[in-house]
């Protein structure tokens, strides 16, 4: 019985770069080669493993069917960890080396994600850190695709095969308008919002949350207006639309155009957010992801109920 072909470094390599564009033109475009290289190794490829990995369609490009999506995880995670393995050989001086890429949760991006890649930089000169900013049905389907390694969000439940750890809990606080009545309370209870309207930062689960908080304290609110965008939510409160309810906080009171919000907190038993670091549980983690995950943890730990600045 003649011996199968081993499966080619090369022939992964093309198949993650088809398989994160679904396209072959777009990964010979990014690889440099010509797409009947490309199409040929994937080709072969398909017959090793002995699966279809991809469905093609002429008018719609590639579609990875259920074995290609498995093997999309598991071809990135061996390509991780091979790259580890030459970067530690590569190594004399004990530095972190290579490239990790990472997602975020897209309303924590601003206030983590900079001061992350910041101290990576700083700690670990010859890591590279690349990032997403994800909704969190992006951020699970990035993970499971292998397309980043760690990820930092809420934990809105992201599946038994995802682990996470806590890293520090983001209480909800309302927004008003700076000259609204209740603005310089100290505390607000959530029927004293009964008659108000609101502003909703209408984000996939995050609008439930903050709609499910209202519900357990007896509030239906009229929603007058929803935004995908954390400070368009801001802004809108800052002009007397309405309030809201948010979990991060600024370190000054005013929106993009000038205008001031009142933040207060909560008196009601309300549920906090846990803010989790995730990785997939069949994926070793590396030591570039361990390093970024120390790095993570402190800056989340920092970043979060900061007192805020006032002019």
């Amino acid at each position: 019985m003649s011996k199968k072909p081993d499966v080619t470094l090369a022939q992964l390599r093309y198949f993650i770069e088809a398989a994160t564009h679904l396209s072959m033109t777009r990964a010979a475009e990014e690889l440099f080669v010509a797409q009947s290289a490309v199409s040929s190794a994937i080709a072969q490829l398909e017959q090793q493993v002995g699966a279809q990995l991809f469905i093609r369609q002429r008018s719609r490009g590639l579609t990875l069917t259920p074995a290609g999506q498995q093997f999309l995880g598991d071809a990135r995670a061996l390509l991780l960890n091979l790259e580890e393995a030459l970067d530690t050989a590569r190594g004399i001086d004990n530095q972190v080396r290579g490239t990790i890429r990472i997602g975020c949760f897209v309303t924590l991006a601003p206030f983590i994600l900079p001061a992350i890649v910041s101290r990576v930089r700083a700690e670990h000169p010859y890591l590279d850190i690349e990032v997403d900013e994800l909704d969190t049905d992006g951020a699970r389907a990035a993970l499971r695709s292998g397309r980043v390694e760690l990820l930092i969000g809420y934990d809105f439940g992201f599946g038994n095969d995802i682990r996470t750890a806590v890293l520090s809990d983001a209480p909800p606080h309302v927004i008003l308008p700076a000259d609204h009545p209740l603005a310089a309370s100290p505390q607000v209870f959530l029927r004293e919002l009964s008659r108000e309207p609101m502003i909703l930062l209408d984000l996939p689960h995050s609008r439930e949350y903050f709609l499910g908080i209202l519900a357990g304290a007896g509030l239906q609110p009229e929603i007058r207006h929803r935004s995908l965008n954390y400070e368009t939510v801001r802004a809108f409160v800052a002009h007397g639309h309405g309030f809201s309810i948010l979990n991060q906080r600024p370190r000054h009171d005013f929106s993009y155009d000038g205008h001031r919000v009142a933040a207060l907190p909560i008196a009601d038993s309300v549920p906090a957010l846990p803010v989790v670091l995730a990785a997939m549980r069949s994926v070793r983690a590396t030591a570039r992801a361990r390093a970024v995950s120390d790095i993570a943890a402190q800056v989340v730990a920092e970043a979060l109920n900061p007192e805020p600045v006032r002019a």
